[in-house]
């Protein structure tokens, strides 16, 4: 009994004098400590009676013999896990696994997920990883990895299961909605080396920047890109794609908000603890100026994704279209125990500007944009006046007719060939250029 309590104890104390935070899953790193937890009174003697009797009868009962260390961790991970889908006990490899995602460098298929219903939900495919090349998409549900049932099992140890060296193969059957059968998929694992920031100019000077995930770097990276277009182009507006963005660190996501904005509000937190409480705003410098943007979202855009997006909307600074976010608004902080264990535990939300909460709601899109593809009709032959036989001629003589330019640049065609293929950018590159055309004629 002593040392049931003991360990309840010593949990607590870890909890309430652990150092670094994370903010969010990988949201961010903050160097400050973590003050003490908020004393809850005296610990519930007649629960933890309970406890230690469960404990001693699965010890001394149970058909296979457990080891006291691994219950003590199936206890805590329960207990985790039963607060909210974000909230888990990280393992040293588990803990050294999130360490490396914020660098943008780590093992696996490349796929952030979630936990619903029992089963593992795809939140999105990292762009250029196994999983996306296999073509699993955002709201995937996982049945199985490897020929086992991942019902009752933990978001932990799928993730471990999913995690492996390079090169080995692991063999996912996969719900998906609208398709009547399960799909199997064999994914080869690979080193996943995310490129935070892609970016390329659209026809008419128009810049295209997709951010796949908040990394520490992502900020700089933004910013370079945006300097380089201004130097050598005259860049007329901007799309902001962060469809499928699992979010990522929070500083990045204040530093991306910050290269849009010269002043205002972009995102406070609140918590029940004085250490949640933040409050981030924009500071006077800022690259982009004040160019024309539009920010791209879909299902699959989470967290920190929905942190800038809210925050554009919200300062009124972009346009947003697409669909709705996945809806997570709340924060994790990592606390570090001992043996290079940590427990990830939810300890905040967070709010938009204007005080919107996006959890389990996420953000609306000013326009509402479904994906589809783009499919020109074949173009018929029109007449015009200036085919009909005696028709006036136009009084401004030595000005010739403006013809449209049909041949394009390899440069162009690729642009062209990306809008086609996908109709969210499509409508997103219209409307920018027709703010464009308003906004040079004002």
């Amino acid at each position: 009994m002593h040392a049931i309590v003991s360990a309840a104890t010593a949990l607590s104390l870890a909890l309430a004098l652990s150092a670094p935070v994370y903010a969010e899953q990988p949201l961010s790193a903050a160097s400050e400590p973590t003050p003490a937890v908020a004393p809850q009174g005296a610990l519930p003697l007649d629960e933890l009676r309970n406890f230690a009797e469960v404990f001693e009868r699965i010890r001394s009962a149970y058909v296979e013999e457990v080891d006291d260390e691994t219950l003590f961790g199936y206890a805590i991970n329960g207990m985790l896990t039963a607060l909210d889908p974000h909230s888990v006990y990280l393992q040293p490899d588990d803990f050294a696994e999130l360490q490396e995602t914020t660098s943008g460098k780590f093992g696996g298929l490349g796929m952030e997920v979630g936990q619903q219903d029992g089963m593992i939900m795809v939140v999105t495919p990292i762009d250029d990883t196994p999983a996306a090349n296999a073509g699993i998409k955002a709201g995937d549900l996982i049945v199985s990895l490897d020929g086992e049932a991942v019902i009752g099992m933990s978001l932990g140890d799928a993730i471990e299961k999913m995690r492996g060296e390079p090169g080995s193969e692991i063999t996912l059957e996969i719900r998906r909605q609208d398709e009547p059968n399960i799909l199997t998929f064999t994914l080869i694992r690979d080193e996943i080396k995310v490129r935070s920031v892609r970016s390329e100019l659209l026809s008419d000077d128009i810049g295209y920047i997709r951010i796949t995930q908040f990394q520490e770097q992502t900020g700089a990276e933004l910013v370079r890109t945006l300097s380089q277009w201004q130097a050598d182009h005259s860049i007329k507006g901007l799309i902001l794609d962060l469809r499928n963005n699992p979010g990522g660190v929070l500083d990045a996501a204040v530093d991306v908000c910050d290269a849009f904005m010269d002043s205002g509000l972009i995102v406070y937190t609140k918590g029940r603890v004085d250490s949640a409480e933040m409050s981030f705003s924009a500071k006077q410098e800022t690259v982009a100026g004040a160019l024309p943007l539009i920010v791209l979202i879909n299902g699959g855009s989470a967290s920190a994704s929905e942190i800038v997006a809210g925050a554009l909307q919200d300062q009124q600074r972009a346009v947003v279209v697409g669909t709705q976010s996945f809806g997570k608004g709340s924060v994790q902080t990592v606390l570090p125990l001992a043996d290079n264990k940590a427990v990830k535990l939810t300890t905040a939300r967070y709010f938009t500007p204007n005080g919107r909460s996006i959890q389990a709601k996420g953000i609306v899109p000013d326009i509402w944009v479904e994906q589809s593809d783009v499919t020109p009709r074949a173009r018929n032959r029109t007449f015009k006046e200036a085919d009909l036989r005696g028709h006036l001629v136009n009084p401004q003589k030595g000005q010739p007719a403006t013809t449209v330019n049909t041949s394009k640049s390899d440069a162009a065609d690729a642009s062209a060939d990306q809008l086609l293929k996908d109709f969210q950018l499509y409508e997103a590159h219209t409307l920018l250029r027709g703010m464009t055309i308003l906004g040079a004629s004002q």
